[in-house]
């Protein structure tokens, strides 16, 4: 083997490895994103605050809202909302200097787990609904 191929070799696979490493550092930032700024709220399990903060186990709102939840991240909501049949009324804070890559990790972390199996985002279509955004979200 030449020096040249031996040396493309070693390049590749030092690329190969910082890849994978990358990939490997992102597989599971949805979740911890979600136990930093969502779980003292929604709970562990997904399951809310009986009559307070409305679940997202299972919610119904996730699917019917699916085009504001990044501005809902973003800017957060006050207001009456229905999640499942059932009123809330409690203010959630928004994350306005969340990266529009956290953003889409945490949501689609939101979308495919606690029972839920909707649909993933894509980073060009949560780009595309933050600049959609009201200021502040109002429902």
């Amino acid at each position: 083997m030449s020096k040249n191929r031996l040396w493309a070799v070693v390049l590749g696979a030092a690329a190969l490895a910082t890849l994978t490493q990358c990939f490997t550092n992102k597989k599971n930032e949805g979740q911890r994103l979600y136990v930093q700024h969502c779980q003292s709220c929604h709970m562990e399990d997904g399951s809310g605050l009986r009559g307070l903060i409305p679940p997202i186990a299972g919610a119904d709102y996730l699917q019917t809202h699916r085009r504001q939840l990044p501005c809902l991240i973003r800017h957060g909501i006050e207001g009456t909302i229905v999640v499942n049949g059932v009123e809330y009324n409690q203010p959630m804070p928004g994350i306005a200097r969340m990266r529009k890559d956290h953003i889409t990790n945490l949501l689609n972390y939101i979308q495919t787990n606690f029972g839920n199996r909707n649909q993933r985002y894509t980073m060009q279509e949560i780009e595309q609904l933050l600049e959609q955004c009201p200021p502040h979200q109002q429902q």
